[in-house]
Parts: C-alpha cells; sequence; structure tokens
C-alpha cells in the first residue's frame, strides 16, 4: 500500500518535498487545513520556510524575519495531531526548528555561517552520535546549510543526535514518538544518498 505523508500548503511551492517523498516510494499530499489531517495520513513533513514567530519560545524578535504565523498555527495542530495519534513525524530546517517549539524548546534567532552563500548552499560536514539515523549513514557526513537559526534549549523528549564542528544541532530524534528532524536539506542533495535513504528510513516507521 502507497504511504501518504501529508505537507501543509501549496504543491508548487514544496514541488521538491513531492519528488522527494516520491523517489522513496511514498505520496506527498498537500494542504492548508489543519484539522483532522492526523487521522487521514500516515505521516507528517514539516518542510523549509521562514522563521517562526519568537514569541512561541519566549522570545522578543530580534533577528528573525520571513514569518509566517498562519503556516506556525497550522503545523503546531498538526504536530498536535500526529503525535497524539503516535504518526511519524519528520522535519527539515525550518521543520525541526518547529519540532522543537512544540515541544517546548528554544530558537537561537541567529547563528553566522550557516545561511546560503549567494544563493547556493554551503556544505559542511557532521557528525552523528548513536541513534536511528547514524545507522542510515555512520558517523560522519557532509550535509548543505541554508539557515540562520538553529535549536537552542531542547524541548521535551528531544535529543540531539547530529552536530557542526562549530556546536549547531543538526538533527534531532524524539526519544519515544517516531518523530525526527534535520537542520539541513536532504531534498536537495540528490539522488540516493543521503536524502533518498532518510526518506525510506521515514516511511518505514509507518505501521
Amino acid at each position: 500500500m502507497e504511504k501518504t505523508v501529508y505537507i501543509w500548503g501549496d504543491p508548487e511551492r514544496f514541488a521538491n518535498y513531492r519528488r522527494w517523498v516520491a523517489s522513496a516510494g511514498g505520496r506527498a499530499a498537500f494542504g492548508t487545513d489543519a484539522a483532522g489531517q492526523g487521522a487521514r495520513w500516515d505521516a507528517l513533513l514539516l518542510p523549509g520556510g521562514g522563521d517562526l514567530e519568537p514569541w512561541r519560545y519566549g522570545q522578543e524578535n530580534t533577528a528573525s524575519r520571513g514569518l509566517e504565523p498562519e503556516r506556525d498555527a497550522a503545523e503546531f495542530q498538526l504536530l498536535q495531531e500526529f503525535t497524539a495519534a503516535g504518526k511519524p513525524v519528520l522535519g527539515v530546517c525550518r521543520g525541526l526548528q518547529a519540532i522543537n517549539v512544540f515541544f517546548g524548546g528554544t530558537l537561537v534567532q541567529d547563528v553566522p555561517g550557516h545561511e546560503a552563500l549567494e544563493g547556493a548552499d554551503r556544505l559542511h560536514a557532521v557528525r552523528t552520535a548513536p541513534s536511528p539515523l547514524r545507522t542510515l549513514w555512520g558517523e560522519r557526513l557532509t550535509v548543505n546549510s541554508a539557515h540562520h537559526q538553529a535549536a537552542d534549549r531542547l524541548g521535551g523528549g528531544l535529543r540531539a543526535v547530529q552536530w557542526t564542528a562549530d556546536g549547531v544541532t543538526e538533527a534531532l530524534c524524539h526519544h519515544r514518538l517516531p518523530v525526527w528532524a534535520v537542520q539541513w536539506h536532504p531534498e536537495r542533495l540528490g539522488d540516493p544518498d543521503p536524502g533518498r535513504r532518510l526518506m525510506a528510513a521515514f516511511l518505514d516507521l509507518v505501521q
């Protein structure tokens, strides 16, 4: 049976995520509804985008930009529904940050040296701790970077499992729930590795 992954938003905006899900045999479904989606689809994917509203993690806006309040509200409702149902959730870049804040964590509003450079992703090495993600690639991996915010204090139940040399958290896993997140962009790293390997492993979480 084909496994379905829900993404809040316009399919044209997130076409690369649709292709990424399809590369591992899944199907991405799009929409701008949040209520009731946790019962309808197999899994949830939170893609990259603008920054979260800082009030959601108890801060004033000091460096956040490209805010998407409607999306914040929808994705938090989706997170509530999918985690309550025990269904898999995967966050990418902004998605990692949304997951961290949803579970009560905070963000660093500006991290120098990690943004895209002249429109192109930066590439850098990361170290991965023993975790489901390490089984996919081993301890060392080269990933891409196009973000200016990052997880700070981790939310409840989350643990950091991947870091850059300067200490930025590059991946999270939940201790109990099938919730994974990466700060980099696997949907842009090409085929077959490491992006498709991550998506295939994520789809395997679907019961």
